[in-house]
């Protein structure tokens, strides 16, 4: 009893009079009427009000802020007391302004573990100890970070609020113009404290202009007579100081090169403590400035505030991206000085490309980093990694920005391409020419690539995160391809080219089964297309691959089989929901044909597969732009055929074995297509039909069907004896003889589905033996014949839409591109070869003959036959306003994405570059790890009983 009565002594609460944990104020900020509520309820807050206070001091990290302030309380006080929004954003630029310009800014990190601990009793217990400016502009940081999202989203485009708080400038007299001008950074003397000079690259267009940075001023004109003093002062000019937000991006460029805050404080010269150094060394600087681990997450805390003030444009809808634009990047990309531009490019692209660089970790972080599953144990990343994120999420943003004047200019009397005063970091990116540059760049991304890659290859299947800004390496590679011919060059010629295009490949095999990143898929298949189109990218196809793939996706022979078999796993296994990316990878394989060579067994049946799905009726007439891969299909056939017959025995072989394929595509109809579809479909209905029993009921309704119209193969054998009989022709070598020498009137609606070079009209008009007008005749009439063979559950077929999005095909249709398909060059090569291979084949038997039908197509000349190969037209791809549009919402939507965790930047926010689609999170299960780790036994017990369930 005495026991319990001791108890019962105790305090409920146990007191914590230091506040070490400090979290007695931020819940107060957070549900007392003088906190966060303050800011909507009453109106007309002071700026000198004690209220503001607690904005900079409160919190001690960014969750802390996001999580203390929502976008729901910063959007009530927008509609409930505007005027408070726009007084919290004056001050906390005001403070934070005054802050860098502050001699006690930054903060010297503790040295100890005792000065640790007695600055957080300092700061529990709120005594009086050394002002912590560091925390103080962080916190201003992160505020600024939580406001302006919610004043983004803002119907009006722009708002009248935005305006008025951050870019109004205010007119000031010219001594206060010039006293605040520098009162922000460190004024011109950052000039004197910059070391020798960094750069390389060569600007040749115009002078530096308004190199200090500072305002928009408007020159004085000088007086032309002599006024009195007073009349002097009115003739002058007005003087406008620059807008908070152009006055925030020169604070924050400041503070990218704050010595003690972003920077080592070693490289500080004199007092100057902003020193425009590059971060680390790699383009533009060949000494590296010293360790920062200690400053990483803040140079991520001052490069998030930047991707929030360009994150306006997310909230500008597609339509209006180009008339629209938005006035933050716009100011960014146009209005920096040089040296500004140059510093902070070079500090980003090396930071990102020294991601996995051995000393940008310490001990632990690279010790812990090796350890199996380590992600599972360790939440969240580490600084270095947000960092490099960061910095590739930035990059992205600034060389993809095209809105308004930042538009690419026609330069050079052809292509379009960037200036200086369109988009600065654009202009320098592709003025990059330096070979070290180039091979700093390129040995970055291939290392960021491997180690994606060895995520995937682990002998322990999950025990290696994957790398979290794989895509935005390969939006930045992309953009560097596009931008500088040079370093494109450069990579094409270097040995890394294959290794890098079977990287992006089996990057793309692996995503390409989940629906969130087919976007990126889509950007795969056009880099591919890209790369494929230049020669040096073609000489090497014929290289055996040495980069380390993941066991899954390796494949005997050349890169040009390792290109063909992954092309053909995309196509073939995503089952139609890529279909969009479908005509970038088959025009690859057609740009890469010609330099084919030795192409396997394996390849060559993978050609010939995708040959047979694209000429498979149910997909050719299935939509308006299927065509056209079939097109691209035989285009590449061609390409082999022309360029090198002699050294692709197998692909040659594949072909003369398909050669009846070749033929029916000679004089395919619509209504032979629909005959095939319906034969098809009353095959699947009969199995279907057997599996449930009812075999003998539908037997019968497909008799009657076919008593009516004819069996489905008797029908077709019908049709071919039919064409047989109108051409004339009784020999089958004869048939392919003819057929060859067709379509040189071709009408004018097939010219889209045809190469941009003269190949066709050379192949026409070489071709030997040319078909006679009366044979001409007697092949229209066929096919007027069989257009009209169209009986009325054909025609219903066709009008119910044989496609997924009810495209109803018509004859004409089918004539405007089956008379354009290049199939001379094959039904030569058949005609030639097919009627050698059967002799082989009936002479010889077994491995024997294997033999000699390769050695006879290694050793075939065909060069009096075929046509002469014309020039190489490859397809390269084309930016339009649409890729660009859809390419910037790709981009956004990923930063969107990973901004969502831990702090959720942009949650919640009317959002109108894209649409934001949640799906409910669901809980990882335990089994999944497990059949992970253990090698899917347990998937193969699901597996297994599913296969006997079908069974």
């Amino acid at each position: 009893m005495d026991s319990f009565k001791m108890f019962t002594k105790l305090p409920q609460k146990i007191p914590d009079p230091f506040n070490l944990l400090g979290d007695q104020p931020k819940l107060a900020f957070r549900s007392q009427p003088g906190g966060i509520a303050k800011l909507a309820t009453t109106r007309n807050i002071s700026e000198k009000d004690s209220y503001w206070e607690q904005y900079v001091v409160l919190f001690d990290s960014a969750s802390d802020v996001f999580t203390l302030i929502t976008h729901n309380d910063v959007r009530r006080a927008l509609y409930e007391a505007p005027e408070n929004v726009a007084t919290l954003i004056r001050v906390i630029t005001s403070r934070l302004f005054n802050l860098v310009s502050d001699h006690t800014f930054p903060t010297p990190p503790p040295s100890s573990v005792s000065s640790l601990a007695s600055s957080i009793i300092r700061t529990g217990t709120g005594a009086s100890g050394e002002r912590n400016t560091t925390k103080e502009v962080l916190n201003c940081i992160r505020v600024l970070q939580r406001v302006l999202p919610a004043v983004f989203e803002i119907e009006s485009e722009p708002s009248r609020f935005e305006q008025e708080v951050l870019w109004k400038r205010v007119e000031v007299r010219p001594q206060d113009a010039a006293g605040q001008a520098q009162g922000g950074a460190a004024g011109s003397s950052v000039e004197q404290a910059s070391a020798e000079p960094q750069f390389v690259i060569e600007d040749e267009d115009e002078s530096d202009e308004d190199e200090d940075g500072g305002g928009a001023r408007a020159p004085k004109s000088p007086p032309r007579q002599q006024t009195s003093p007073k009349a002097q002062e009115a003739q002058k000019p007005k003087e406008t100081m620059p807008s908070i937000a152009e006055r925030l991006f020169s604070c924050l460029i400041d503070l990218m090169f704050c010595c003690g805050f972003t920077l080592p404080t070693k490289i500080q010269v004199d007092h100057y403590k902003i020193n425009y150094v590059i971060w680390e060394k790699g383009v533009g600087s060949t000494t590296d400035p010293g360790p920062s681990q200690q400053f990483e997450s803040n140079k991520t805390e001052v490069l998030r505030l930047l991707l929030v003030l360009l994150s306006r444009q997310i909230y500008v809808p597609p339509a209006t991206l180009f008339t629209s634009p938005s006035s933050y990047t716009l100011h960014f990309v146009q209005n920096l000085p040089r040296r500004d531009v140059l510093t902070v490019l070079c500090s980003l692209m090396n930071t990102a490309v020294n991601a996995t660089h051995p000393g940008s970790a310490n001990v632990m972080g690279t010790v812990a980093g090796r350890l199996p599953y380590n992600h599972l144990l360790m939440k969240g990343e580490d600084p270095r990694t947000s960092l490099v994120s960061m910095c590739f999420q930035v990059l992205c943003v600034l060389l993809d920005f095209q809105s308004g004047t930042a538009r690419d200019v026609i330069v050079e009397g052809q292509t379009s391409g960037p200036t200086a005063k369109t988009n600065a970091f654009r202009y320098f990116i592709a003025k990059l020419h330096r070979p070290a540059d180039f091979e700093f760049l390129l040995n970055g991304i291939v290392t960021i690539f491997e180690d994606e890659m060895s995520s995937l290859n682990g002998l322990l299947p999950g025990s290696k995160k994957p790398v979290p800004y794989m895509v935005e390496a390969i939006i930045f590679l992309w953009k560097m391809l596009e931008l500088n011919k040079k370093f494109r060059a450069f990579l094409l010629e270097s040995d890394k080219a294959m290794d890098i295009t079977a990287y992006l490949l089996c990057y793309g095999l692996e995503i390409k089964d989940k629906p969130e990143q087919h976007g990126m898929c889509r950007v795969l298949s056009y880099m591919i297309q890209g790369l494929s189109a230049e020669r040096a990218f073609g000489v090497k196809l014929s290289a055996p691959l040495k980069a380390h793939l993941p066991q899954k996706w390796a494949t005997v022979g050349n890169a040009g089989d390792f290109i063909v078999q992954t092309i053909y796993s995309m196509v073939a296994t995503t089952s139609g929901s890529l279909n969009s990316l479908y005509p970038a990878l088959v025009i690859a394989l057609s740009n890469s044909a010609p330099y084919f060579k030795n192409l396997s067994v394996t390849s060559s049946a993978r050609l010939l597969q995708l040959f047979n799905a694209f000429a498979n009726p149910s997909f050719l007439l299935s939509d308006e732009g299927h065509p056209r891969l079939l097109f691209f299909v035989l285009e590449a056939f061609n390409g082999v055929l022309l360029h090198s017959l002699q050294d692709n025995p197998n692909l040659v072989y594949a072909i003369l074995h398909a050669h009846k394929q070749f033929e029916d595509l000679g004089t395919f109809t619509l209504a032979r297509g629909l005959r095939e579809i319906r034969r098809i479909q009353q095959l699947k209905e009969e199995r279907a039909a057997q599996a449930q029993g009812r075999g003998s009921v539908d037997k019968g309704k497909r008799r009657a069907r076919d008593e009516e119209e004819g069996a489905p193969g008797d029908e077709k054998a019908r049709l071919l004896q039919r064409e047989a009989e109108s051409l004339d022709l009784s020999h089958s070598a004869d048939n392919l003889h003819n057929v060859a020498g067709r379509h040189t009137d071709v009408d004018a609606q097939t010219r889209p589905l045809m190469s941009p070079t003269a190949t066709e009209a050379s192949i026409s008009t070489d071709v030997g033996p040319a078909i006679s007008e009366k044979a001409r005749g007697k092949m229209r009439a066929a096919g007027r014949s069989l257009s009209g063979d169209m009986t009325g559950s054909l025609e219903r077929l066709a009008a119910s839409g044989v496609g997924r999005n009810g495209f109803v095909p018509t004859q004409e249709w089918v004539s405007s591109w089956q008379q354009g398909l290049p199939l001379d060059v094959i039904m030569l090569v058949i005609s030639e070869l097919l009627p050698k291979v059967q002799n082989l084949q009936s002479s010889l038997s077994g491995a024997s003959a294997s033999n000699a039908i390769i050695d006879l197509l290694r050793n075939a000349n065909l060069d009096q036959v075929l046509p002469k190969p014309p020039p190489l037209s490859p397809r390269r791809f084309m930016w339009s306003d649409a890729s660009i549009v859809w390419l910037t919402s790709l981009i956004w939507g990923e930063i969107y994405v990973r901004g969502m965790t831990p702090l959720g930047i942009w949650n919640n926010t009317a959002v109108r570059l894209f649409y934001v689609k949640h799906a409910q999170a669901q809980q990882r299960q335990i089994t999944e790890t497990v059949t992970n780790v253990v090698g899917g036994l347990l998937g193969r017990t699901e597996s297994s009983q599913s296969l006997g369930r079908r069974q």
